[in-house]
């Protein structure tokens, strides 16, 4: 029996989904507490790859089971999760459903603020934004969704088979009071790295550092670019991730309180 986990967590504590040696990351510690309460190894698949200190507001894993629990499952794996892993939905699909392979499109969100907060600095990455012109910003989160390959900023082009993704969707947001900014990318796959360094290019064009024009051509020649800078983990959230046969819409969170003012 295959099983969708419809999860959200906070990756501040997290060296990314993954699971690595000697280090503590989202996934392992889902394996962790699946195996203390079924009594035996269950290994949990990923929608995908977040990295250290990346968080998810929406987040798909699944598990095979050999029967159906008798216990309320969700109660018992939230109640042994950490506060910062929550599992909204645990919902039984046909045999052969993957959360990774199926799935056909997903959202990242990356938000911005341009002042100094303990709280908000944990959930959103602070950048100065007193000179950024943001009409500039526009345009090149526009010069993002015009291109499909991301070769020129990916971390390590030669580890993908392919560097081709389709970017169905870009936009970006400026509260009125000018300092909080949310970036939004949809695509059908990401490489690694990507929405940081969409972000970092989007932020060096607004500061001036770099004209739309140079960001247009690079994405175009397709060459890697030499300074592989990206933005700030904490800002970043995986926020939606669709299939043909389940498209969930994400819970109450932190990632949409904090699009109040900006896209909503």
């Amino acid at each position: 029996m295959i099983y969708f986990l419809h999860i959200a967590y906070n990756g501040s504590s997290y060296r990314g989904w993954q699971r690595q040696p000697d280090v503590i990351s989202v996934q392992a510690v889902i394996e962790d507490k699946l195996q203390a309460i079924f009594k035996k190894k269950i290994t949990v698949y990923g929608c995908g790859r977040t990295d250290a200190g990346v968080h998810a507001s929406q987040y798909f894993c699944h598990i095979h089971l050999e029967e159906a629990p008798v216990f309320d499952f969700k109660f018992r794996l939230n109640k042994n999760l950490p506060y910062g892993i929550a599992v909204f939905d645990i919902l039984e699909m046909p045999a052969g459903s993957h959360t990774r392979h199926d799935a056909i499109a997903r959202t990242y969100d990356y938000f911005i603020h341009s002042y100094k907060d303990p709280v908000l600095g944990i959930f959103s990455s602070y950048y100065d934004l007193s000179n950024i012109d943001f009409g500039e910003m526009q345009k090149a989160t526009q010069i993002l969704g015009k291109h499909d390959d991301f070769r020129s900023i990916c971390l390590t082009p030669d580890a993908h088979n392919t560097t081709i993704c389709h970017v169905a969707n870009t936009s970006i947001y400026l509260s009125e009071n000018r300092e909080r900014i949310q970036f939004s990318i949809t695509a059908n796959r990401f490489l690694r790295g990507m929405v940081r360094a969409c972000v970092h290019f989007i932020l060096e064009v607004g500061n001036g550092k770099m004209a739309c024009e140079e960001l247009d051509e690079m994405l175009a020649k397709k060459t890697p670019y030499h300074n592989k800078r990206t933005a700030l983990p904490n800002g970043l959230y995986l926020a939606k991730v669709e299939y043909p046969y389940l498209s969930l819409e994400t819970k109450e969170s932190f990632g949409r309180m904090l699009r109040r003012g900006l896209s909503e």
